[in-house]
């Protein structure tokens, strides 16, 4: 957020996973294409998280679970998962977040979009309205 404040750009949060078949049609069938990839590159900052990361938080980073009481959060897709489910009401994944630098969405989130043309729409439309 502190970049993408510091070159004027919006923020896109990709949730996605490793394991997630969809997010990888996504990047290979949507994202990679001419009209969506210089977008992706050039006009906004994106942010990746994986809900399935394994990798352990650090100790100062290991928080309690606000869905579940008694757990804690002790991974980085942990983490990225619960921030999902807790702010956007779903934990479904590729799921895509277009915001401003007030962290207010600029357009409502999408998940998986096959459709290039409706993407592009749904980017460009998310865009302006950023600026």
């Amino acid at each position: 957020l502190v970049y993408a404040k510091k070159v004027n750009k919006p923020v896109m949060i990709d949730f996605t996973g490793w394991a997630c078949v969809n997010c990888r049609k996504m990047e290979q069938n949507v994202w990679a294409k001419s009209n969506i990839l210089p977008i992706l590159k050039n006009d906004i900052v994106l942010i990746s998280l994986y809900v399935d990361d394994k990798r352990k938080l650090a100790e100062d980073e290991i928080v309690d679970s606000q869905l579940k009481p008694g757990k804690k959060l002790k991974y980085i897709g942990q983490k990225w998962s619960e921030l999902q489910a807790v702010k956007y009401k779903t934990n479904t994944q590729p799921f895509y977040v277009l915001m401003g630098h007030d962290e207010e969405n600029l357009i409502d989130p999408v998940g998986y979009t096959p459709d290039v043309d409706e993407y592009h729409n749904w980017l460009t439309e998310g865009i302006s309205n950023f600026k």
